[in-house]
């Protein structure tokens, strides 16, 4: 069973099975001009919206905090200041527990550079360094920080480590304007990158239609892209999944579907053993795994294209 499921599909039917507990923490920061604070407000609705409705996470385990909590208090839970980020990561971390999932959108400006990279907020702005620091208790659980702020491109080797997952909007602190990744990944994330139609998306998944679309974005327009997006870990990205439907009525596919999961979960066992294992050994099981992997989204993808 994946990260985020909250059923396990089994043979003959669908069976409920409790899973690991998902959290989510939406910050937007800062906005200069009021067409950005629309435009970071409209992206942390849609993935506020998402969690409560498709996610399964509860209200406790949900924090937005704005620039502006007055702008919509049915879902901001306080002001984006530097001790109360630091305070929402410490309710987190007694709200979940180990194999839990932990994700994080940051929106925004960003500066700085390195460890230094910083998100602008409301007051001193937290640095790269700070987020290390807010996470280490957080040991055991998957934690995903997507940094979708401009200049956010220093994050992945500042902030990355063992069961997490950084994702920025730019490959440098330097790549500094307006950025349209946040948008775009949001959209993905929240369904359009649900490429196989098999009811969830993968941070992978997630990732590449959101670089894909924003070079698409730029070159409609005929602009020099100046944003270009950064992953740290493809395996682990491929292993995390968010729900964006219901799940699937046909039986061969639900049975399909069950079986890709107990697969992601062996990679994600073995990705956790990578550093007592000998290197050839652990590729060559990793290879096996993906390719398995593979033949089950091939699969799934053929039942529903009606394909023999």
């Amino acid at each position: 069973m994946t990260r985020l499921a909250a059923a396990l599909l089994v043979a003959g039917g669908l069976a409920v099975q409790q899973g690991p507990a998902t959290h989510v923490l939406i910050v937007s920061g800062l906005s200069g001009e009021p067409q950005y604070a629309t435009a970071f407000h409209a992206v942390a609705t849609q993935v506020f919206d998402a969690a409560r409705s498709r996610w399964g996470v509860s209200d406790s385990s949900l924090i937005y905090l704005a620039e502006d909590p007055a702008g919509d208090p049915a879902r901001i839970r306080g002001k984006a200041t530097r001790d109360e980020l630091a305070s929402a990561f410490g309710r987190l971390t007694r709200r979940s527990q180990p194999g839990d999932l932990v994700v994080v959108l940051l929106l925004g400006h960003g500066s700085g550079q390195g460890a230094e990279s910083r998100l602008s907020l409301p007051g001193p702005d937290p640095s790269a360094a700070d987020f290390v620091e807010w996470m280490k208790p957080l040991a055991g659980r998957t934690t995903v920080l997507v940094n979708a702020a401009s200049g956010s491109g220093d994050f992945v080797a500042a902030v990355g480590g063992p069961d997490r997952l950084v994702i920025t909007a730019t490959k440098s602190a330097f790549e500094r304007n307006e950025s349209v990744f946040a948008e775009i990944f949001a959209k993905g994330l929240t369904g359009e990158a649900d490429a196989d139609k098999d009811g969830r998306v993968s941070m992978l998944e997630a990732f590449q239609y959101a670089r894909r679309e924003v070079a698409k974005h730029y070159e409609s327009k005929g602009l020099l892209q100046t944003e270009h997006a950064l992953l740290s870990d493809s395996t682990l990205a491929r292993t995390v999944a968010l729900e964006t439907s219901a799940a699937p009525s046909d039986p061969r596919v639900a049975g399909l579907i069950a079986e890709r999961r107990s697969l992601e979960a062996q990679v994600d066992a073995l990705r956790r053993k990578k550093a007592t294992m000998d290197s050839v050994a652990y590729e060559h099981e990793l290879e096996r795994l993906l390719l398995l992997l593979a033949e089950k989204t091939a699969a799934i993808k053929a039942i529903q294209e009606g394909k023999p």
